[in-house]
């Protein structure tokens, strides 16, 4: 994109490979937790299957914008991969309640990075910025609907959801070498 600094284009290329890398992540998420739901929870099925499928079309989407920008997958890609199968089994096992505190989680995590990452690109790269906002309604309703199914919460389920949050926060911060932190200050700065 002509007019951008080598700055921004990294930054650009960090969040299209961060993204990407968050859709693997929430695919063997909701991989693992089918495998349960399958057996234990059939009336879940559909509604995680489509999210599944959300998460795949996202993932595609990122992958197209990496080639578009000639950009590679992230570093930590088996990370993203290992650490979803294993949140989401480990969220499986702890039942149906478990399952939608962990999508709550994650997606108000992601949420909250997407919004500063639309920020950063509103004027930067408008292809990409409405992609990332039509991706963040997607993600809001699945978001919502975890919100709706849960069955009140318990200490687990606190404590679960404050693990999680911070993982994937984590992920998203190493994953971008610290991006979220500049993109968050940025966006506090245009708002004051």
């Amino acid at each position: 994109m002509p007019g951008l600094t080598d700055r921004e284009r990294t930054t650009i290329a960090r969040i299209i490979r961060v993204n990407h890398a968050g859709e693997t992540g929430a695919i063997r998420i909701y991989a693992a937790q089918l495998w349960r739901v399958r057996r234990s929870y059939p009336d879940m099925v559909p509604a995680l299957e489509k999210m599944r499928r959300d998460e795949i079309r996202h993932c595609a989407i990122f992958g197209a914008a990496m080639i578009e920008r000639d950009t590679r997958p992230c570093r930590v890609m088996r990370l993203w991969s290992l650490g979803g199968f294993v949140i989401g089994f480990a969220t499986a096992l702890l039942g149906r309640n478990m399952i939608w505190v962990c999508t709550e989680a994650v997606e108000t995590t992601v949420h909250k990075h997407l919004i500063e990452q639309l920020h950063f690109l509103r004027d930067r790269d408008p292809a990409l910025f409405t992609a990332i906002d039509a991706i963040k309604d997607e993600e809001l309703e699945h978001r919502d609907h975890a919100i709706e199914m849960q069955e009140g919460r318990g200490s687990l389920d606190h404590m679960a959801y404050a693990v999680i949050s911070t993982l994937t926060g984590l992920m998203i911060w190493l994953s971008t070498w610290g991006d979220p932190s500049l993109m968050a200050r940025d966006l506090r700065v245009d708002q004051v």
